[in-house]
């Protein structure tokens, strides 16, 4: 049972840890041979330069300045200084709506937190029940259990105070959630607005395109769309499954970089030729000279390339059936992608294209058919991950319990005796565990997700982000609470009957929050402070510049910049909104934490996105709305806690009161979904139209086709190292299309297909692109 000596030791470690994070960031930064690790993207930008380039040859690795190490914190007030307009322009708005949450959790507590100490703390202090209990049932407590709701004495009229306070904190976080809806909603439809063209502002995708024995995919969505939209429709690009073809590419150029490694370590030293074992890993089988081995594996590789390179060309069965499908407006875009085509919904499917960059290719290729086979698959696989991961959680809990564990381990009692031993253990180690445990978790998650099928990587990030706050809801929070709560009044369990049991949870689950004061401790303040350090991009990235490269392209290309991580990040901080919202009724102790862990990430990743992280894409803040329903959710949840504990502690008068506040709380968010969330998942058709109109007024001569025709094609016919591959996609076309149309009569069609006569391009005026 942690103390206020725990907490105290722990907060103190954390600190310490946290200072020191930041105070090596703020020395390491300044260093010009760190450049390119704490500010890559002013490089991907080329507005900075390498600083290291000029001055005398200790100035190149040392910043020799004794005036910047004065000024060592200024990069704290440069994070808040760039207003967010110039914010979205300089790193879009997915990284400006991220940073929200965090002004978002600031928003909702810093009233909450002063409210709730000003007035729910000393109504729960000027009390003795925990005292009386532990006398009575062995009830187990420290001073900090004094400050929750779990001293409040049976049926006192005290709990009232609670009840307003739960009504206040409902009204306020409803109130401030709905301003943030509306501003951010408004942020979208601006930047939307204002955004520069993009090639899927005209693009759709349409997927589950029907069989034809009498004409090709490529000639059937040529077909369809000049049938059925033929005023808007403009070009397309069928989906090719060039995956292997991709997997080959890859690991070629894997193999690349390994020889240019060899052959720099044997420029450096001649007298002797690496070698390397061609077993797993290259720690076992024959030992060979590593030059000739890699020069031989990329030959073939290189052979293997052509090869299915020429199966791709010729192959039918690689072309899968579904299609980018490009039209000359936004508005015709937007007509194909929010309407159902056909009668049958199965078929000819339509759903908005994703950027370029956000496509995730590997998927496209997945037959639509397997897809719900797939996603049941992966529900069953995600519900024995949760479900067998209760057993490393409880042992986390087992950990904070000392009593727990010199019953286990007798022979350990005197060390763990030890004041400080003691306070380290209860209140240091178990969230360093739990957060050990929850290392690989994201990747694990990640890796279901694309399994499952999504298309885009955006896509990806937003299912992982709802099975890692499903994940943190069920194991690290209510497993957590449950297994914590059980360990630590085992005692109190044995000797009491049945009918008792249910009030002594009541008791001790407010309680639980001294285990998670630590877990924030070591999750949000030393842990947000080494995110700003980047120890592991620092050390792979000097390990890259001294053994891989030899030019200024392979320099920017072992930079490591990452980006915002909207599936870790995410559902991390909704977390601690779950969290902040349980707790602050029942132990108002723990918002001052919570405080501290907004403030501080609202800084670090501020810097970050400005310097460091670099976007994989853009979804124009599409993932609000899963971020305000993951709050409502909390919210509806901290009130059904608090519904379930007046009803233990012998209040259960007020339930009618405390039913309510969930009824209001969905019908609030049931608003909100229908008032602001068509912003997230539709474009409005008057927004598309406006948009058309003054493009085509600024730009009269725009050749769209050109610009569109090449936007969606697979990464792998971009390849550099292959001068085929820039036209390779424009002849696949023509090579696969080896079944002539057999149709009589395209009286339904109002111009000549490309396919069957003169290109479809060539009948469309100039002017109307």
């Amino acid at each position: 049972m942690a103390t206020f000596g725990d907490i105290g030791l722990a907060a103190g470690v954390n600190i310490l840890s946290a200072l020191v994070f930041l105070i090596a960031f703020a020395i390491l930064r300044l260093q010009p041979f760190n450049d390119r690790v704490y500010f890559p993207k002013w490089y991907l930008k080329g507005l900075r330069s390498n600083p290291a380039q000029s001055g005398v040859f200790v100035s190149k690795f040392v910043n020799l300045d004794w005036r910047a190490y004065i000024r060592f914190l200024n990069w704290v007030p440069d994070a808040l200084k760039m207003p967010e307009p110039e914010l979205i322009d300089h790193a879009g708005l997915d990284s400006a709506v991220y940073l929200r949450i965090y002004l978002l959790g600031l928003k909702i507590f810093v009233p909450v937190t002063l409210l709730a100490w000003a007035i729910l703390v000393p109504v729960n202090w000027t009390n003795n029940t925990l005292a009386i209990s532990q006398a009575t049932d062995k009830v187990q407590y420290s001073d900090i259990d004094k400050l929750s709701i779990s001293n409040i004495p049976h049926g006192s009229q005290r709990f009232w105070t609670h009840i307003v306070m739960a009504y206040a904190f409902t009204f306020w976080t409803c109130y401030t959630l709905l301003k943030e809806y509306e501003t951010v909603a408004e942020m979208r439809l601006h930047f939307l607005a204002s955004e520069k063209r993009r090639p899927d502002q005209f693009t759709v995708l349409v997927r589950n395109v029907p069989p034809d024995q009498d004409e090709s995919v490529t000639e059937c969505v040529e077909h369809f769309f000049l049938v059925n939209h033929s005023e808007h429709y403009l070009t397309h690009q069928v989906v090719i499954n060039a995956n292997k073809l991709a997997k080959l590419v890859k690991e070629k150029k894997s193999k690349q970089n390994w020889l240019d490694y060899y052959q720099l370590k044997y420029s450096r030293n001649p007298s002797q030729r690496p070698t390397k074992k061609t077993g797993f890993l290259g720690l076992c089988g024959d030992k060979v000279d590593a030059i000739n081995y890699q020069t031989a594996e990329i030959e073939r590789l290189s052979k293997e390339i052509a090869e299915e390179r020429e199966r791709v060309k010729t192959d039918p069965k690689c072309i899968m059936p579904a299609a980018f499908v490009s039209f000359k407006t936004r508005w015709g875009a937007a007509v194909c992608a929010q309407t159902q085509q056909t009668r049958n919904p199965t078929l000819w499917l339509t759903e908005w294209a994703s950027e370029p960059r956000d496509v995730y290719w590997d998927n496209l290729a997945i037959p639509y058919v397997s897809l719900t086979i797939r996603r049941l698959i992966v529900a069953v696989a995600f519900f024995f991950l949760t479900f067998f991961f209760m057993i490393p959680v409880t042992i986390v809990q087992s950990l904070a319990n000392i009593e727990g564990i010199e019953k286990r381990v007798p022979f350990l009692k005197p060390v763990i005796e030890k004041p400080f031993i003691k306070s380290l253990i209860q209140g240091v180690l178990p969230g360093i565990a739990l957060k050990i445990f929850l290392i690989v978790l994201p990747t694990i998650l990640m890796m279901m997700s694309k399994f499952e099928g999504f298309l885009s990587i955006s896509a990806l990030e937003r299912r992982s982000a709802l099975r890692y706050y499903t994940f943190n809801f069920v194991n690290v929070f209510l497993v957590s609470v449950i297994a914590g709560t059980a360990f630590e009044q085992l005692d109190s369990f044995l000797h009491q009957s049945a009918n008792d049991i249910a009030p002594t949870i009541g008791v001790a689950i407010p309680m639980k929050a001294t285990f998670f004061i630590t877990y924030v401790m070591v999750d949000g303040w030393a842990g947000v402070a080494g995110e700003i350090l980047r120890l592991k991009p620092l050390i792979i990235f000097h390990l890259k510049n001294f053994f891989l490269v030899k030019t200024e392209k392979d320099r920017e290309a072992a930079m490591d910049p990452g980006s915002v991580g909207l599936d870790t990040g995410e559902p991390q901080i909704q977390l601690y909104f779950l969290l902040g919202l349980v707790y602050a009724v029942v132990t108002p102790v723990f918002l001052p934490f919570i405080l501290v862990f907004f403030a501080l990430a609202y800084v670090v990743f501020r810097h970050q996105i400005i310097n460091v992280y670099n976007q994989e894409y853009e979804s124009a803040g599409a993932f609000w709305p899963d971020v305000h329903g993951r709050i409502i959710f909390a919210l509806v949840f901290s009130q059904l806690v608090l519904m379930g504990l007046m009803s233990t502690k012998g209040a259960a008068a007020s339930t009618p009161l405390l039913i309510a506040l969930p009824v209001l709380t969905i019908f609030f968010h049931r608003f909100c979904k229908g008032r602001y969330e068509p912003a997230f998942v539709k474009y409005p058709l008057q927004e598309a139209m406006i948009k058309d109109t003054l493009e085509r007024a600024r730009e009269p001569g725009l050749n769209l086709k050109g610009y569109l025709q090449y936007a969606y094609v697979h990464p792998v016919f971009k390849n550099d190292e292959d001068d085929e591959d820039d036209d390779l996609h424009g002849k696949l076309e023509e090579s696969i299309t080896i079944i002539p149309t057999k149709r009589q009569s395209r009286r339904n069609t109002p111009v000549p297909s490309k396919i069957s006569s003169e290109s479809s391009a060539d009948v469309i005026p100039e002017k109307e692109f």
